[in-house]
């Protein structure tokens, strides 16, 4: 008989979780760096009361931090993973019923972005011995689904503990996705509420520590050589690095890569800062909200490189981007997934691994000077146009947002960390942000959350203590979410919130102008006596808000009043928010590019007449990419 100890299920659970490690090259890691958690009856007793006497017993086995937002914890949690490669994550417990499905926004999150996170909402009781309880789902054709049911298509892995014995299976089952490259993003494990509070006899051997080994999948040769041999036939190379050259921790290999083989790079937003932004083969964004640079050489690439991305819409610009005859794609990926989108050749492998064979394998390969020299020259024209919007001068006594960006990322330190979610600065940043250090640029934009940005710099500033982390959010945004301000002042964790007010969706307004719709419902307006949100500004007081939370507020409205304030916040050690107004009509420069948004076809409206020609138009450019890349096309 092998040696038990009788705990909770429960307190088993928080005893593996603190067991776990991960590694990679031979570095190691505790796989959990803390569990968040926000508590009521459904987890209390439970998973609470563990969590409690392992803070008094061993209080690094699995350190707890109480959040403000069960959908925030998640969050913080995705934000902290992103910054360490996917190595290190949180667990987060809720409470059953809401505090359960107000995780479920940051699950697709999680999912969308492959960010792995660990989510253990309390479930209502396995005996049913007082159903219906308080919170439960009553379905007359079905017992045994859950609210927490709802987790299913935005987790990776998904799994129910009914009995204690069935903990270690689903542990493992999760500790398994949550370390896997190719599989990973959120891992959701119910807990019932009776369940959590039972006692049974564990091995122990289920407690030892446990190092799950995070793969580098190594690309086949034949897979190198099909991909060498169409990059070589390539006059118009392009790359388009994604997340999952961070994520691998291939920025040298790419930067390797690219000066042997003179080949340009653009950038997705979650592979800006790749190539830092004055790399020579850097062009900086790409797609929706790109460089006029990236977009232009973009438009005649020949063959595409694409390394750890997902080819979103943003990136493709809803697949308009590239328009070379026969476009041939290469995909580099760990996931099968992504290798096979645009019957690209693919490469399922890690990217690092990966870039250093194929520098090998084209060793005698470089792209034409005048290529060279045309994408150097189209990216020194737009430095030079973000040098000028950078330096916009106030409009009608207001700083435009352009120029608190250009501000922020000149007042700032390189290894600085800027994040971002959601409105119109994820686009105004992608383009115009010059990433100074890998690490420096954090913008989530798989699924562009409102109310990620105060929560994510959180996170960010977890796993990067030694970095400033300077949240860029607008009023739209913040008041989605800015509860986890608390947390940042409750944890002594310091982070610059830069707090753009422009009274109203910046973002959407612009866009619902664009496409017809007079930006209709995106203003803060009071309802006036025609019965329509046109009347005065609300007297929204987003300065007084922030600082009733706790955190320290600088108000400012000029250049100068700005640049001081953000010394002042650098030099600081607790959380400060920087309030300022800005114009919002006046926009970022214009990418040349598009996104797929669909206009009504009919109208009586002039403007969504009009903006339908528009779309019709761009509508026609937009490719299929059904050729098979691995055939050379006439």
């Amino acid at each position: 008989m092998s040696e038990t100890v009788r705990l909770t299920v429960a307190q088993a659970l928080v005893r593996f979780l603190g067991a776990q490690y991960s590694e990679r090259d031979g570095v190691e890691q505790k796989l959990f760096a803390g569990c968040f958690g926000i508590f009521g009856h459904g987890n209390v007793a439970g998973i609470g009361q563990a969590l409690l006497e392992a803070e008094l017993a061993e209080p690094e086995l699995l350190p707890y931090v109480l959040g403000r937002n069960e959908q925030a914890m998640v969050h913080s949690a995705a934000a902290y993973t992103r910054m360490k490669d996917r190595l290190q994550t949180w667990a987060v417990s809720t409470s059953v019923g809401p505090g359960a499905t107000n995780m479920v926004t940051g699950a697709a999150l999680a999912t969308i972005n492959r960010l792995p996170v660990l989510l253990l909402p309390a479930d209502t009781f396995a005996d049913r011995a007082a159903s219906p309880l308080l919170q439960e789902l009553e379905l007359p054709d079905s017992g045994d689904v859950t609210v927490n049911d709802c987790f299913r298509p935005v987790s990776r892995y998904f799994d129910r503990v009914w009995r204690p014995e069935q903990l270690s299976s689903a542990m493992l089952a999760a500790m398994r996705v949550l370390t896997d490259p190719a599989e990973t993003g959120a891992v959701t494990v119910c807990f019932p509420q009776d369940v959590q509070a039972q006692a049974h006899d564990w091995p122990v051997e289920l407690f030892a520590k446990r190092v799950w080994h995070v793969a580098r999948p190594l690309p086949e040769r034949a897979a190198v050589a099909r991909a060498a041999e169409a990059i070589r036939s390539a006059r118009r190379p392009l790359v388009v690095a994604g997340g999952g050259v961070h994520y691998s921790g291939a920025t040298a290999a790419l930067a390797a890569f690219c000066e042997a083989t003179g080949i340009p790079v653009g950038q997705s937003q979650a592979g800006k800062g790749t190539l830092l932004f004055d790399h020579p083969q850097c062009l900086g964004a790409i797609g929706s909200t790109g460089t006029t640079a990236a977009n232009t050489i973009a438009r005649d690439a020949d063959v595409v490189i694409g390394i750890g991305t997902r080819y979103s819409d943003f990136t493709t610009a809803s697949r308009t981007a590239f328009q070379a005859d026969g476009v041939r794609f290469v995909n580099i990926n760990v996931a099968g997934l992504d290798a096979v989108k645009h019957s690209g050749i693919g490469v399922v492998a890690d990217a690092r691994e990966t870039l250093e064979a194929l520098t090998a394998s084209l060793a005698d390969f470089r792209v034409d000077a005048d290529y060279e020299a045309e994408y150097q020259r189209l990216d020194a024209e737009w430095d030079a146009t973000v040098s000028r919007v950078h330096a916009d001068a106030p409009s009608g006594g207001l700083l435009t947002q352009n120029a608190v960006i250009g501000m922020v990322n000149e007042l700032t330190e390189p290894r600085d960390v800027v994040v971002c979610a959601a409105g119109s600065m994820p686009g105004d940043l992608h383009k115009l942000w010059r990433t100074r250090d890998p690490k420096g640029y954090h913008v989530e934009y798989g699924y562009s959350c409102m109310g990620y940005e105060v929560a994510g710099g959180v996170g960010v500033a977890l796993a990067c203590p030694d970095r400033d982390v300077v949240v860029m959010v607008g009023d739209g945004s913040y008041l989605m979410m800015a509860t986890e301000l608390v947390t940042a002042v409750q944890e002594g964790v310091k982070v610059i919130t830069v707090l753009v007010q422009n009274h109203g969706y910046a973002s959407i307004g612009a866009l619902s102008e664009e496409l017809g719709s007079q930006r209709f419902g995106t203003r803060y307006r009071y309802r006036s006596g025609t019965g329509r949100l046109d009347g005065d500004r609300l007297p929204v007081d987003l300065a007084a808000n922030a600082e009733s939370l706790g955190v320290r507020v600088l108000r400012v409205r000029t250049a100068d009043e700005f640049a001081a304030a953000l010394r002042e916040a650098k030099a600081a050690t607790t959380s400060v928010v920087v309030h300022i107004e800005t114009d919002p009509l006046v926009p970022a420069p214009d990418s040349r590019s598009w996104w797929d948004v669909p206009v009504a076809e009919v109208s009586s409206l002039e403007t969504t007449q009009r903006a339908r020609k528009t779309y019709d138009d761009a509508k026609s450019t937009q490719q299929t990419f059904l050729h098979p890349s691995e055939e050379v096309s006439s």
